[in-house]
């Protein structure tokens, strides 16, 4: 697979190559410091610790983007809830009309930098067990490096289904070179054994500076096992209860709770604490966050950012779903459609469309043009919802059931739920799972896994296969996965293109 290699080979030299300014003090005592190669890098416990930071920087390869969009976009317009005002985002826009292909440079990122960070864990995987340094140490690196091994794979099975399952590293020597596919249960069998080892591996609860913790690794582990029990597994009431299990053993640790008002969800003061399990990492003038632009209004002047692209905004119709008195609905809070101008801040002016206001930096587009925000991968509420969901499966709605979700309703102001059939509470469980994790890359892969919509106009959970969206298209069978890249195709014949494609 000619462009998996490349991109395996050129990142083994370009992960060596970050970590010699990490640890440069360390090879004053080598023999060849200028011959840097895979055989004689991994010495020290600073190594091993360059090489797992490594596998952390294609967490963010998906976020970033311009006046093209952003890969991230592609798991919100197949759902048919999100729209654009960039008419130049060609990938964003044939993926809102059903036409999507191939050729889509956002399918290209999401597989390229999920197996560049693939490359670096299995990288780390075999070579940090030989490096002499404090065990404790060793193991929780080899646990964080199995965390994010199984994250990408995650993410990769559930987009493209059968693909490629690489654990050693890979030269033009190998003899996987070009990798048949394998199966999705087989996929999903290294990201159980991944995360298990990881859980036993002894790092700690949570991780205020953004590190894989234990927290993360059962919160993830939840949510494997959820969509297990669900399509297209469908390994049924053995997985929820799986599923129930960790995301019970999170809730009972006491280490997370629900921020008490949204505004502390974007606030940059509180990254990596309270409901946040797990996040992309940045730093505003350092490595900032991206994605500001996509989120504000094409060209209303409102942003101290020079670019202001309108790559995405929600429906009308989503934002008008939510319950009457939903605090989440309200302006500013999920989202926004009023503003102030730059040029005069007392002049609020009606934006025309809801804006996602959950991601939006305050700082960063009043005065600094440069984001401190991180993105949410994990959070509480997510955590909340996968064991309401999953307990409901194995017996119906018990009391800690209604707890895990009235704790959210509470948030939003919402009368709590009560008195439900088990299937009213599945239904209740999943709106709640659109209104409250609604844009962050959450939605697409509810709806593959329960093969569901969530019909706007009769406010219904329908097929998803037959669903139509607000601006007129109608999701097929070929739409339960993206396309595998041509140039993967083109360049492996082991592979076969998804159907429909």
């Amino acid at each position: 697979m000619k462009l998996n290699t490349n991109t395996y080979c050129s990142l083994c030299l370009a992960a060596l190559l970050s970590m010699v300014g990490t640890s440069c003090t360390d090879f004053l005592d080598e023999s060849d410091p200028s011959n840097f190669t895979v055989e004689n890098y991994f010495q020290t416990e600073g190594h091993a610790e360059s090489a797992v930071t490594s596998i952390y920087a294609s967490l963010k390869d998906i976020r970033g983007g311009g006046y093209g969009g952003s890969p991230w976009l592609m798991l919100e317009f197949q759902t048919g809830l999100a729209n654009t005002e960039l008419g130049q985002a060609q990938n964003s826009l044939i993926i809102r009309d059903l036409v999507n292909t191939s050729d889509n440079g956002y399918g290209v990122t999401h597989w390229n930098s999920s197996y560049r960070g693939i490359a670096n864990a299995n990288l780390a995987l075999a070579n940090i067990p030989a490096i002499t340094m404090d065990e404790g140490h060793k193991q929780r690196l080899l646990g964080e490096a199995r965390f994010l091994r199984a994250y990408y794979y995650y993410n990769l099975v559930r987009i493209f289904g059968k693909v490629p399952l690489i654990t050693d590293p890979v030269d033009l020597n190998s003899p996987i070179l070009y990798p048949p596919q394998s199966s999705v249960e087989e996929v999903y069998e290294l990201i159980v054994s991944d995360l298990l080892e990881a859980e036993q591996s002894g790092l700690p609860y949570t991780d205020a500076d953004g590190r894989a913790s234990l927290g993360a690794v059962k919160s993830l582990l939840s949510s494997v096992y959820l969509t297990m029990a669900g399509y297209p597994l469908q390994k049924g009431s053995e997985y929820y209860q799986r599923a129930a299990d960790k995301a019970k053993e999170v809730i009972d640790s006491g280490e997370f709770d629900l921020f008490p008002t949204y505004d502390d969800l974007h606030d940059p003061a509180l990254k990596n604490t309270g409901e946040h399990i797990f996040m992309v990492q940045y730093a505003a003038f350092i490595d900032p966050a991206n994605w500001q632009p996509l989120i504000i209004p094409y060209n209303q002047n409102i942003s101290a950012y020079s670019s202001q692209t309108g790559a995405i905004f929600a429906e009308e119709k989503f934002v008008e779903s939510y319950e009457p008195g939903d605090k989440r609905a309200e302006e500013k809070q999920f989202y926004y459609h009023y503003y102030t101008l730059k040029a005069d801040r007392s002049d609020t002016i009606n934006l025309g469309g809801y804006y996602l206001y959950k991601h939006f930096d305050v700082e960063a587009n009043l005065n600094t043009a440069s984001s401190d925000l991180n993105w949410p991968l994990l959070r509480y509420a997510e955590v909340l919802l996968i064991y309401a969901e999953a307990s409901n499966e194995i017996s119906g709605p018990t009391a800690e059931a209604y707890e895990a979700v009235n704790k959210i309703r509470r948030r939003a102001e919402l009368p709590e739920l009560s008195g439900l059939s088990q299937d009213e509470f599945r239904e209740a469980v999943w709106k709640e799972l659109w209104h409250e994790l609604s844009y962050e890359n959450k939605t697409w892969f509810d709806m593959v896994r329960i093969r569901k919509g969530f019909n706007l106009n009769t406010l219904e959970f329908e097929d998803y296969v037959g669903y139509q969206f607000i601006n007129g298209p109608t999701l097929t069978e070929r739409e339960l996965l993206y396309p595998i890249p041509t140039d993967e195709l083109r360049n492996n014949e082991h592979l076969e293109q998804n159907d429909g494609y």
